[in-house]
């Protein structure tokens, strides 16, 4: 292959993946004035299309924070349905919810309720990406290198390159996975990884209904899998929406996604309810397997994994993409904490000390979410019954919905700086 000459400087970090995860880390990494290299396959404007990606995301309040520290908040704030209250209820095959259930509150996790902030807040996934990339082509740290695609990595005691399709060597003193479950990076540095399949598809739609969700996010366990209603903002002609994150049995999923339109909003609305009046999917579906990915270790020689690629989970908790946020905050502070020290920022001390920072957080939501979901994706009676009492005996209790409305909005456990809404 003919290849140019490596860059004269190495970059601080390379990224591989220029997702929601990959875009976000550059920005952080730019700003904190790490020189980044950003590559990605796609060509960056066709991830902003409304048809590359009909989900939304979750943003949990302190996720949040770490968009205002970067000055993204005030784009994305116009597009952003705060989440004020979380319903969580038991439901059967007709999708009628269990009258005992377990409702939060966003104002039981503050001091003074009348300036409560939200638990989170729900985007879509096309705002986030038009955001993200705005701030980046205007950030002077960070080089933007799409499309093209890493055909090799060379990862030595002092230094790491990349070599990319295009010829391109890049130079560079840490590589970043944001690939995703499935990223050639992670398996080329045999890092392995525990991997099993929920026999679950995620159906992703936006519903029209005729009441307003007045900011409350509903979660109804069915059978086959959580049924999630998530409050969006109304639609350009005033509709009321949600995003609907549907999951089904494999082989269920696959069935419905075939129905003519008739048919499906039969199902659809069977499963939805009556709460908020009449219901209507609008627009495309979307589908996706279910899979949970968790590597055996997050770091090696010059590479560190982030997101997906560390930790693919369910969505059943709507935390996934906060757990990456949560690794792109640790991983930015403690590579300026080295650059700052004179320190080497891609050295193993420094991937040491964020794998020991993100461990304990990580493989307790992968235990959780993996523990929800096959204790509630099922329908055996006594258990059933167990689960109804369960969420209601929680719901009795303040201290313990205070608990968890905080573990939602991300308040516990050791938090990076810009976590906490600060610089590091």
């Amino acid at each position: 292959m003919d290849r140019r000459p490596s860059d004269r400087s190495p970059f601080d970090l390379a990224i591989v993946g220029a997702g929601l995860n990959g875009s976000l880390l550059a920005l952080a990494a730019g700003e904190t004035g790490l020189s980044t290299a950003l590559v990605d396959r796609v060509p960056l404007s066709a991830m902003t299309e409304q048809e590359f990606d009909g989900r939304t995301t979750a943003i949990a309040y302190t996720s949040q924070r770490l968009f205002a520290a970067l000055g993204l908040w005030d784009e994305l704030a116009p597009n952003a349905e705060p989440i004020r209250d979380i319903r969580i209820s038991d439901a059967g095959h007709d999708g009628r919810a269990s009258p005992l259930f377990l409702h939060f509150d966003h104002r039981e996790a503050s001091d003074d309720p009348e300036t409560a902030a939200p638990m989170g807040w729900i985007v879509e996934n096309r705002f986030l990406r038009s955001a993200l990339l705005r701030r980046l082509a205007g950030c002077p740290k960070v080089e933007l290198v799409a499309p093209d695609e890493v055909v090799e990595s060379e990862r030595g005691p002092d230094r790491a390159g990349i070599v990319l399709k295009s010829g391109r060597r890049i130079a560079t003193r840490l590589v970043a996975s944001a690939e995703g479950r499935f990223g050639s990076t992670r398996e080329d540095a045999g890092i392995g990884a525990r991997s099993w399949s929920y026999d679950q598809i995620a159906i992703v739609l936006v519903a029209h209904h005729a009441e307003p969700h007045r900011g409350v996010a509903q979660e109804k366990f069915l059978p086959g899998g959580p049924f999630a209603i998530l409050p969006m903002t109304d639609g350009p002609g005033g509709e009321h929406r949600s995003s609907i994150v549907w999951t089904e049995r494999t082989s269920i999923a696959r069935r419905l996604l075939e129905l003519d339109a008739a048919s499906f909003q039969t199902e659809f609305a069977r499963r939805f309810g009556d709460h908020l009046g009449s219901v209507a999917p609008a627009g495309p579906r979307w589908s996706y397997p279910l899979r949970l990915v968790h590597a055996e270790r997050y770091i090696d020689t010059r590479l560190v994994l982030v997101g997906d690629a560390a930790h693919g989970i369910h969505p059943i908790a709507g935390q996934g993409y906060n757990l990456g946020v949560r690794d792109i905050a640790a991983l930015v502070e403690v590579m300026a904490d080295a650059k700052r020290l004179g320190l080497d920022v891609g050295g193993a001390d420094t991937l040491e000390r964020y794998a020991q920072w993100r461990r304990a957080d990580n493989l307790s939501m992968v235990a959780a979410t993996d523990l929800l979901n096959r204790l509630f994706s099922n329908d055996i009676k006594p258990l059933r019954l167990v689960r109804d009492a369960g969420l209601a005996a929680v719901n009795r209790v303040p201290a313990l919905r205070k608990f968890f409305v905080r573990h939602a909005m991300g308040l516990v456990g050791d938090l990076p700086k810009l976590i906490r809404g600060e610089r590091p």
